[in-house]
């Protein structure tokens, strides 16, 4: 009895939590447009370079960026935490320590994850260091 009890709550309770929204769901695809590197010039070795990612959703469905992987430990980035609505604009922040980095040319990279027909896209974050 307790067995049947539990399978008909079990079963209200997964009948109550379906929606038929199929729009907010991160399975569906969409597109979307970002740069594909900045270029912060010329910096002194120990300045922070903070790169600004501009990214537009271009498809039918709510982007959801779930994840921003940087290629080093110098840098950190900051992805947006809403789905971005079709039409809409977002940003990725990416700061780099140049601390940590080398003198003369670096280039950084951003590994992209999201809902997009290609779920995986690299941006680079590139600058010319100059001792201090």
């Amino acid at each position: 009895m307790k067995y049947v009890l539990f399978l008909g709550v079990s079963f209200l309770f997964t009948a109550m939590s379906c929606t038929s929204e199929t729009d907010l769901s991160p399975g569906n695809r969409t597109t979307m447009e970002v740069a594909e590197e900045f270029d912060a010039g010329e910096v002194v070795k120990g300045e922070f370079i903070t790169a600004k990612f501009k990214i537009t959703n271009t498809g039918d469905y709510p982007l959801f960026i779930s994840d921003v992987k940087a290629g080093c430990t110098c840098t950190v980035a900051k992805k947006p935490e809403e789905p971005i609505a079709p039409g809409e604009s977002g940003e990725i922040v990416a700061q780099v320590d140049t601390d940590k980095t080398g003198v003369g040319g670096v280039s950084k990279s951003l590994r992209i994850v999201s809902n997009t027909d290609i779920p995986s896209r690299v941006v680079k974050i590139k600058a010319t260091v100059l001792k201090n």
